[in-house]
């Protein structure tokens, strides 16, 4: 901001700035020198990120919301630990943005096994477990997890984007083919790059597609694997296991599943997507799962054979080069394990705070899209403009929830996404559909912001 100047003139600078982009001459004009891309800190050549588009973007953002008088709604600074409630600002609200499902985070024995973990391990196995970090939490905590999915074994990964990405890499390559769900999370996708197979996104949903991508393309590839999740985290919808089950089958294909979001969520005792819909879980080659959303720790998992988890220790990049998982992380999300299957209450709570925040979304009329009711609840806004301000309203009065939107998802389907836990009430439940209720409409019905930023 230039000296003297206001957000808001810097803002409207901005916009003015986008319209004469629009203004731009037509393709074989000269437009004249292109300027340089390096500025100076202390007399010194830098780059200038600054005047990337993609920065660019960014400023042009903060500026539409600035001119509406609309804080940022990401990166909102919470002053201590985020569960049913949370604190901003000094300010407590209801909280729908965090994905503490069975509202275990801050329980005293969950607690308490990480600091005795701190104790007696320290903060860090200070070396990559092929190494010398290696430590007994990390074996008790992959042996609760291969027996939690009802498989051989399991191994941990420091990171839950990084799981896929380095697995998915690492195990398939350029003779291969990757089909996948179109709503399928970035850290897959990535990790399909990153491979060099063919990859094909299949409608969302769709399994006479996948079939279709496997009919046709099968045969000329060495391997074939099809990833879905347990449970769509922009959705929050399920696939149908048991099929996808018998297409690998015919296919000789290799099934992925990510339970992060399924994981203690599906599943009378919270096992997933296989105790759900009463599939063996041995039928599913490679089950991948998250331990920051139910298991209130962080870091990610592959449970399956003992020969795939075998292979991945010794050959996943994201495993071999990277630092064992801290003590207290690992030692939390053993707790939290031995938590979720002795207080099962807890799933049956939170399943039902999801029927009942859907139907009570639907009597009002409000759009939850294909949810089945579970942990993830869409509301569907259709415009991002209207679910940032929607968002901005909510918080003044005591509810936080963080706005999806384009590039998020596309732009008609622009959304809030709630999670759900066992620790909502349903006075909380009721206030924000009612709050949506009411502002809804009236965002609507005011003059549209697009348009006057782009002077229509």
């Amino acid at each position: 901001m230039k000296n003297g100047e206001s957000p808001q003139g810097e803002a409207q600078e901005i916009v003015n700035r986008v319209r004469r982009a629009l203004a731009q001459p037509p393709a074989g004009v000269d437009p004249g020198p292109v300027k340089p891309s390096v500025s100076t800190i202390g007399g010194r050549p830098t780059a200038d990120f600054g005047t990337l588009p993609e920065y660019e973007l960014l400023k042009i953002q903060k500026a539409a919301g600035e001119i509406a008088g609309i804080d940022n709604p990401f990166y909102r600074l919470h002053d201590g630990q985020a569960a049913a409630t949370t604190s901003l600002e000094g300010r407590e609200v209801v909280n729908f943005s965090s994905y503490d499902y069975l509202g275990l985070n801050g329980h005293p024995e969950i607690s308490g096994a990480a600091k005795a973990a701190i104790d007696r391990y320290g903060t860090s196995v200070s070396a990559s477990r092929l190494t010398a970090g290696e430590r007994q939490v990390h074996r008790d905590l992959e042996a609760a997890l291969a027996k939690l999915h009802g498989v051989e074994d399991a191994v941990t990964f420091v990171s839950g984007h990084a799981t896929n990405v380095s697995v998915i890499g690492g195990l398939l390559s350029g003779d291969d083919l990757i089909v996948t769900d179109a709503l399928i999370h970035n850290s897959v996708v990535e990790g399909a790059k990153l491979s060099g197979a063919k990859r094909i996104l299949c409608p969302h949903g769709d399994l006479e597609a996948i079939e279709r991508a496997l009919r046709l393309n099968r045969r000329r590839h060495r391997r074939a694997l099809i990833i879905v999740e347990g449970l769509y985290s922009m959705d929050g919808d399920v696939p149908d296991l048991a099929a996808l089950v018998r297409l690998k089958r015919r296919y000789d294909a290799w099934l992925m599943v990510d339970e992060a979001h399924s994981l203690g969520v599906l599943g009378a005792s919270g096992q997933g997507i296989a105790e759900e819909q009463g599939v063996d879980p041995t039928d599913v080659d490679i089950w991948m799962g998250t331990l920051s959303k139910t298991l209130t720790s962080t870091g990610g998992y592959i449970a399956g054979s003992r020969q795939l988890v075998e292979l991945l220790k010794y050959t996943s990049p994201g495993f071999v080069y990277s630092v064992g998982a801290a003590p207290p992380v690992a030692a939390a999300a053993l707790a939290a394990i031995e938590v979720m299957r002795r207080e099962r209450w807890r799933i049956a709570k939170l399943r039902q705070n999801g029927r009942d925040f859907v139907s009570g979304a639907k009597v009002r009329g409000l759009e939850t899209g294909l949810s089945i009711g579970a942990s993830v609840v869409p509301l569907i806004v259709r415009s991002s403009p209207t679910t940032v301000i929607l968002s901005h309203r909510l918080l003044a009065r005591g509810y936080n929830v963080v706005p999806i939107i384009f590039p998020g998802v596309a732009e008609n389907q622009s959304r809030l996404r709630f999670f759900i836990t066992s620790r909502h009430t349903a006075d909380q439940m009721a206030g924000v559909l009612d709050a949506i209720a009411e502002e809804l409409p009236q965002i609507r019905s005011a003059p549209s912001f697009v348009n006057v930023v782009s002077g229509r």
